[in-house]
């Protein structure tokens, strides 16, 4: 009876590390998840901040017209957007 005691003791203990080691493993990879979507945040940030410039620069200069301003801008966003996705994958 002390045994079989004993048994079931050492058998909670051991489900109890094996579950406090899978909730480690998942908080590890909700942190290194987070990271990345952070730094994929940056990259966007960064790019629109890029996009506004390059409008402004583009439009004060009289280079071009407003239209080809305007796609100037679509496009670094759209680049932005690109690093983005590689940062996250």
């Amino acid at each position: 009876m002390i045994e079989s005691g004993y048994g079931r003791w050492r058998l909670a203990g051991g489900l109890l590390a094996a579950a406090g080691l899978l909730t480690l493993s998942g908080a590890a990879l909700a942190t290194d998840q987070s990271q990345q979507r952070q730094q994929g945040r940056d990259t966007n940030q960064a790019a629109k901040q890029d996009a506004r410039s390059e409008k402004i620069d583009c439009r004060a200069e009289n280079q071009k017209n407003n239209a080809q301003c305007r796609q100037d801008k679509h496009d670094t966003k759209q680049e932005g957007r690109q690093d983005k996705r590689e940062t996250k994958h």
